[in-house]
C-alpha cells in the first residue's frame, strides 16, 4: 500500500481540473477532488456555456425580424429575460451534475469544500481534515478583475451577470476585450441601451486590427456607444436607484447597471503555495514549465490558473496531457502556438494563427488576401452588414501563417480551417479545394 491516501489530489474541479482527474483515474491513480463551489468551473458555471446561450438567446433579436423578410408571419415580439435566465441556470444545475457524474463514475472522490497546501504532498480541508497525495495539481482557475476606485461595489462581474433579477434598460461596460464585446452584443439585442468605455482607444487588442475595426463599424451602426480613453473615477448610487458613473475625458453617464469585463486575475491567492515552495509570475500566477510542473516537483497547474492561454479547451489538453504523462506512462506536451480562438459578439468574429501585424515584424513580407462580401442571407432581409475574411501568408512559401474572420457562423467555419493552418498548408491547398456552394465558407477557398 502506498504511504499517500491519495496518487492525485486535485484543487479546483473545472474543466482542466475535472478532465485531469477523469484520466489519472482511468490509468489506475487513486484520485480525489476539491471544489468549494460547484463542479464545473468557470466555463460551465458562469462563464463560457451559459454566456453561449444567452448569445443563442441574442440572436433571435435579429432573425426574429430579418424572417419577415423570408416570408414569415412574425407578431410582435416580446422579450423575457427572466425566462431565459431560468432555464439557462437549470441547464447549468445539468451541467453540474453531468460533470459530478463523471468523475463518481471514475471513482474520484470529491470533496465540496475549500482545499489549501500545507507542504509538497498534503493539503488541508476547509473542515480540518488532513490529507497527503504522491502528486497534487492546482487548477484553481482566475476570477474576474474588480477595478479599484470609489464606488466599484456597486458594479458587477461576469460572475453575478446570469443572476440579474431583471433586465436593465441602460448598461455601461468596462472593458473592451471579448467578454466586453460580447456582453454588448447580448444586452445591445435583447433592447438594453449599451455603453461600452476603455481606457485605451482600441478594441479586441491582439486581434487582427481589420477584424476588429469591422466589428467596432458594425457595433456602432447598430447603436452601441463607445467611449474611448476613459478611465474610471467613481460610481453614486443615486436616490432613484440609477447608478451615475465619473470618467476621464468624458461626461458622467446614468446607468442602471455597471459590468466589469477588465480582464480575469489567476486564483493563487490563500491556497498555501509559500508552505511548498511554489513559485508565482509577476502578474500572480503559477510559473509552471512545458509539462505543468511547478517549482516544487511534486505540484503541478493547468488552466487559467497559470495564465498561459485562459481558454477551457487549453486547460483541458493541459490536464490531459498531465495525466497521461505523469500516470499514464504516455509523455506528451500541450503546444500553445496556433489556438484557434473566436469572439461571440454580434456578429461573431474568429481567428487563428498570426495578424497581419504579427506576420510582418516575425516574416517581413507577406501576402494577404481576403473577402469582403455581404451574407445571402443578410441580402434578402435587407441587411448591410458584411462579412470579411483574411487570410496572411508568407509571401516566399505561400504557407498560411493566419486565418481571421468576421461575419455569421465564423467560429463554425474557422475550426475547420485551424487545422489547414496548424498543418501548415499552403494558399494553393485551399485554391485547389471546390467550393461549397452556396455557402458563406467557400469563400475561404476563392480568397483573392
Amino acid at each position: 500500500m502506498s504511504d499517500f491516501d491519495y496518487d492525485l489530489f486535485v484543487i479546483g474541479a473545472g474543466s482542466g481540473g475535472v478532465r485531469a482527474a477523469r484520466i489519472a483515474a482511468a490509468h489506475g491513480a487513486r484520485v480525489a477532488i476539491a471544489e468549494e463551489y460547484r463542479v464545473g468551473g468557470t466555463c460551465v458555471i458562469r462563464g463560457c456555456v451559459p454566456k453561449k446561450l444567452l448569445v443563442y438567446g441574442a440572436h433571435f433579436a435579429e432573425d426574429l425580424a430579418d424572417a419577415r423578410c423570408f416570408g414569415w408571419d412574425v407578431p410582435e415580439t416580446r422579450f423575457d429575460w427572466a425566462k431565459l435566465r431560468d432555464n439557462v441556470l437549470a441547464e447549468v444545475d445539468r451541467l453540474n451534475q453531468a460533470y459530478t457524474n463523471t468523475l463518481d463514475s471514475h471513482d474520484v472522490e470529491i470533496f465540496h469544500e475549500r482545499a489549501t497546501i500545507t507542504g509538497p504532498q498534503s493539503v488541508r480541508l476547509a473542515g480540518g481534515r488532513d490529507i497527503s497525495a504522491r502528486v497534487l495539481l492546482v487548477a484553481t482557475g482566475a476570477h474576474p478583475q474588480v477595478p479599484d476606485f470609489p464606488g466599484n461595489a456597486h458594479g458587477i462581474t461576469s460572475n453575478e451577470v446570469f443572476h440579474l433579477p431583471e433586465l436593465p434598460a441602460r448598461v455601461l461596460i468596462a472593458g473592451a476585450g471579448y467578454i466586453a464585446n460580447e456582453f454588448a452584443g447580448i444586452f445591445h439585442e435583447f433592447g438594453s441601451k449599451v455603453t461600452l468605455i476603455n481606457r485605451s482607444d482600441q478594441i479586441l487588442r491582439g486581434y487582427d486590427e481589420q477584424i476588429r475595426d469591422r466589428l467596432l463599424q458594425i457595433s456602432m451602426t447598430k447603436g452601441i456607444n463607445f467611449r474611448f480613453n476613459a478611465r474610471l473615477l467613481g460610481i453614486e448610487k443615486l436616490a432613484s436607484g440609477t447608478l451615475r458613473v465619473e470618467m476621464t475625458n468624458h461626461d458622467a453617464i446614468e446607468v442602471d447597471c455597471v459590468l466589469f469585463a477588465t480582464g480575469r486575475v489567476p486564483n493563487t491567492a490563500a491556497l498555501g503555495l509559500e508552505a511548498a515552495g511554489v513559485t508565482l509570475n509577476d502578474d500572480g500566477a503559477i510559473a509552471v514549465d512545458a509539462d505543468s510542473r511547478t517549482s516544487c516537483p511534486s505540484i503541478y497547474a493547468v488552466g487559467d490558473v497559470t495564465n498561459r492561454v485562459q481558454l477551457t479547451p487549453v486547460a483541458i489538453r493541459e490536464g490531459h496531457a498531465f495525466a497521461d504523462t505523469v500516470f499514464g506512462g504516455k509523455p506528451w506536451r500541450v503546444d500553445h502556438s496556433c489556438i484557434p480562438n473566436a469572439v461571440f459578439s454580434h456578429p461573431p468574429l474568429a481567428g487563428v494563427g498570426l495578424t497581419e501585424s504579427q506576420a510582418k515584424q516575425r516574416y517581413g513580407t507577406v501576402k494577404v488576401y481576403t473577402s469582403d462580401f455581404r451574407p445571402m442571407k443578410n441580402v434578402l432581409a435587407g441587411r448591410n452588414e458584411r462579412a470579411l475574411y483574411k487570410m496572411v501568408c508568407d509571401a516566399s512559401t505561400g504557407r498560411i501563417l493566419g486565418i481571421h474572420m468576421i461575419g455569421p457562423d465564423s467560429a463554425e467555419i474557422l475550426q475547420a480551417a485551424a487545422v489547414a493552418v496548424k498543418a501548415g498548408l499552403t494558399k494553393e491547398a485551399f485554391d485547389q479545394t471546390v467550393a461549397l456552394h452556396p455557402t458563406m465558407a467557400e469563400e475561404l477557398v476563392l480568397l483573392r
